[in-house]
């Protein structure tokens, strides 16, 4: 009834992580080499559009200018977006969770006043009373009382 199949091995984690380093190590030279093709097209760009017309050139230098400025007012919106959540974070975290801790602060306070009266009024008594019994029997039992 069993079937004798070969069960594949699983990588071990000191495998895995030599894989994900190595992984790790190819990203990071792609990433390298594409910031250099980058640099070097943006460096004949620019060696071009100096060798070109001025008029061409300040034609490019305007639109430049046009599409830094639209950046800026991208960058000025995304700031505006992220100031407003951070006051809602803040506002949540006032109205929200710290009544919430102090609940649960005052709930810990009154359970740990209900464990010490317990302790003091229950369990010692208990835990006395069982001393006293052990001892009245153990005196018992050297008496030889209720022996059988």
């Amino acid at each position: 009834m069993t079937d004798n199949k070969e069960i594949a091995a699983l990588p071990t984690p000191s495998a895995d992580a030599e894989t994900q380093k190595v992984q790790q190590q190819v990203r990071v030279w792609l990433i390298v080499l594409v910031a250099v093709l980058i640099v070097l097209l943006l460096g004949t760009a620019i060696f071009f559009l100096f060798r070109a017309n001025p008029a061409v050139t300040t034609q490019i230098r305007d639109i430049f200018i046009i599409v830094l400025s639209l950046e800026f007012m991208v960058l000025g919106a995304a700031l505006v977006i992220l100031v407003i959540q951070l006051a809602k974070l803040i506002n949540l975290l006032q109205n929200e969770v710290k009544p919430i801790l102090d609940a649960t602060t005052e709930t810990v306070n009154t359970l740990k006043g209900t464990t010490s009266f317990l302790s003091e009024n229950l369990v010692e008594p208990v835990i006395k009373l069982n001393g006293y019994m052990a001892g009245l029997k153990k005196a018992l039992d050297l008496m030889n009382i209720f022996r059988k």
